[in-house]
């Protein structure tokens, strides 16, 4: 606790007195578009403040006008604060913890306390994906629509979902290579060029990256490569652009450290100590092909069509830990391994959204299609035997050898996931003040899973839904608006492991309110109030050693969000945010009245920014932020709470030219005071990931 209020008093007293980067067009370097644009030319934000959005909607439109939370971590943030994953990201975000991530392999987020790894809610400009970690250098920004979202994008939990929007071609001529270090002995170099190809109507983008470092904790590396083109065609009425992305990563399959179900606290063993094996590796390769169209028809109508096909080939080895003995200190481990495993998903929409006016209301229509298709093959699964010889206050590594085993009953593991939907959404404007959002969608599905060697069907599913979903916006002044809510989402439930039947799928309803303002010509803020119900969510009930699965489990999340973002005055930028979350079951046999798991009740977070002007021949600019995650708890039964925490990041950066060539020159500190925390449960003890201890992280970035 004594870590955590140092981090927290430290975050608070440097914030006033170390500031950060420039938001203002007088700057002489320019790093990236300090005016962030859309297709269209519509600003979608400045600096670190989100204007407009397309994720709640289907098109661009000002935050104001959108009767749902949407929060935006802008380019210039991603820059200012040297992301290199979703998680940091989204440090920016009210509300968001992380979930179990199979020991660093997914993204995995709660968000209003529903999420988890390979959940379907992280999309990539607005399609969904194959690839486990979706935070590439293609990306331009992350938008988080908060609650349901069935009603345009189908399947997914009632907490929202995140969209990556990656870099497009630009008509204009424009680039960087950038060069990095960090304090865990790596570092790597990444290339952005884009720019007009002469004589044509074509404009390019190339995006290239490798990067690899030590893993911070006693044994392991990290390292990734990708490569991206994409080419845009313009013409008169249509634009037309290609993309393809190739990524190939290999990352330490570390499931973290124990808690002591006694105790209730973590094992005292140095933090950087894992308890499996050098072998605990995941190595794998994304590829993800899109295709975008847009036409314009003239008038006030419009068309897009959206596809991507995307695959992630991954193989990975583990010491898995099975149980734990408080008593000897010793681990029975055991030496497990998925290998030849295949996740391919193709992605699709078209969409027609147009402006018109009957019996006197104005109308923004949107009407669509999608289709997705999804197809998971593990094909051999290594189950070991039992090891009992690993004392974790005085580990000897290399008595578990990698095992070759294949169990034919959990190998050749399929889910094939078929959807179809047509959609429908009117935005009326009943008066100038007063905007009024339905929208309806019926969507059909279908879904199989199951494994083994013969394969045993597990799950066998198909039908349709309706997901209706309604908003009321009144704009109090042009930059002053409240709003409210009700949405519904639907999500098959499904079995791989075992066999459930046809089960109706999990349903989520929600009721929302809010208050979003743009301030001080620079600030938008966004506060929420939500209330949502989960139900069918599936639990399993044991008669006469005979386990039964059923669907009578409902949990509620109730809370209160509040997200500020913008420049607050000359040469001053914020981000902060709170968030309550109230997430418990309310019905379940033995659960009900427990906490959700990973569910932080309370999370904040603040990034102060500052342009300290001339300084020789550049500008220098510095900034310092903090996070807060409170207590939660590591298990559904509630067993082990892991602590809260606070940590304390900061940047520097000077803007100069080297030359002749505009060039920054960063520095990026993380965990300022080496806080021990830990972020995520796999929903036992015997696996809490634990977060990363200072890091420092130096850049050069020079521009074309």
């Amino acid at each position: 606790m004594s870590r955590t209020i140092a981090a927290g008093i430290l975050a608070a007293a440097l914030m006033p007195a170390l500031p950060a980067r420039a938001e203002g067009p007088s700057d002489p370097v320019i790093a990236l578009d300090e005016l962030s644009v859309s297709g269209d030319g519509k600003a979608v934000s400045r600096g670190y403040q989100p204007v407009r959005s397309s994720i709640a909607l289907g098109t661009e439109t000002p935050i104001l006008r959108i009767p749902q939370a949407v929060a935006v971590v802008t380019e210039q943030a991603l820059q200012d604060q040297a992301v290199r994953t979703l998680d940091e990201a989204l440090y920016n975000v009210s509300g968001i913890t992380q979930t179990n991530t199979l020991g660093g392999t997914q993204d995995a987020f709660i968000r209003r306390g529903f999420g988890d790894n390979r959940d379907g809610s992280i999309l990539r400009d607005g399609l969904r994906t194959a690839l486990p970690r979706s935070f590439m250098p293609t990306t331009q920004r992350v938008e988080v629509l908060k609650g349901p979202a069935s009603a345009l994008y189908g399947i997914l939990d009632p907490g929202g979902l995140i969209n990556i929007v990656t870099k497009k071609p630009r008509f204009v001529q424009a680039g960087y290579l950038e060069v990095f270090g960090t304090s865990f002995n790596g570092g790597g170099v990444e290339a952005d060029f884009t720019g007009p190809i002469e004589g044509t109507n074509l404009a390019y983008r190339f995006i290239a990256q490798h990067r690899n470092a030590e893993y911070w904790r006693n044994f392991g590396s990290q390292n990734q490569q990708v490569i991206a083109p994409s080419l845009t065609w313009q013409g008169d009425d249509t634009r037309v652009t290609v993309s393809y992305e190739w990524s190939h990563y290999k990352f330490p399959f570390d499931r973290g450290t124990i808690f002591d179900l006694r105790s209730g606290k973590p094992v005292n063993v140095p933090r950087d100590r894992r308890f499996d094996e050098r072998y605990n590796i995941t190595a794998g390769e994304n590829h993800v092909a899109g295709l975008n169209i847009e036409h314009d028809f003239g008038s006030t109508w419009k068309a897009n069509l959206n596809y991507a096909f995307s695959n992630n080939f991954y193989q990975d080895n583990q010491a898995r830990v099975v149980s734990y003995n408080p008593a000897t200190n010793a681990l029975v481990r055991r030496a497990d391994a998925t290998q030849d495993s295949n996740f391919s998903v193709h992605s699709g929409r078209l969409d027609f959204t147009g402006k018109e006016s009957v019996l006197g209301f104005e109308h923004d229509l949107l009407v669509g299609a999608s289709y997705d298709y999804s197809d998971v093959l593990r094909t051999r699964l290594i189950r070991g035997p039992n090891n009992t010889r690993f004392n974790i206050f005085n580990p000897v590594y290399g008595l578990l050898p990698q095992s070759f085993a294949i169990s034919a009953v959990d190998s050749d593991q399929r889910e094939r996931i078929s959807t179809a939907s047509v959609y429908a959404q009117d935005t009326i404007a009943l008066t100038e003040q007063l905007l009024l959002v339905g929208g309806l969608r019926y969507q059909d599905f279908s879904q199989i899973a199951g494994k083994g060697r013969p394969f045993s069907t597990n799950t066998d599913v198909s039908g349709g839904r309706v997901v209706p979903r309604l908003g009321l916006v009144y704009l109090l002044t042009p930059s002053l608006s409240v709003y409210s809510s009700y949405s519904q989402t639907f999500r098959p439930n499904s079995s791989i492991a075992s066999a459930i039947g046809a089960l109706p799928p999990e349903e989520g309803e929600a009721y929302e309110v809010g208050l979003k303002a743009e301030i001080f010509d620079g600030i938008t803020a966004t506060a929420a109030l939500y209330d949502i119900d989960k139900s069918n969510v599936l639990y399993t009930e044991v008669i006469g050693g005979i386990s039964f699965s059923r669907t009578a489990g409902k949990v509620n999340s109730r809370g209160f969000e509040l997200d500020v973002a913008g420049q607050i005055a000359p040469d001053w930028s914020v981000i902060a945010t709170y968030a309550y979350t109230d997430a418990v079951v309310t019905a379940d046999p033995t659960l009900k009245g427990n906490e959700l798991l990973n569910v932080a009740p309370h999370t904040a977070s603040v990034f102060l920014t500052h342009d300290f002007g001339a300084l020789g021949d550049g500008r220098l600019r510095a900034g310092i932020g903090g996070r807060y995650v409170g207590a939660r708890p590591g298990s559904a039964a509630n067993t082990f709470r892991m602590p809260d925490y606070a940590v304390a990041d900061a940047f520097i950066a000077y803007d100069t030219t080297v030359h002749g060539q505009p060039t920054t020159l960063q520095l990026n500190l993380r965990n300022l005071t080496d806080t021990t925390y830990y972020t995520s449960s796999i929903g036992t003890n015997l696996g809490v990931q634990v977060g990363e201890p200072f890091q420092a992280i130096a850049s050069a970035r020079v521009f074309w």
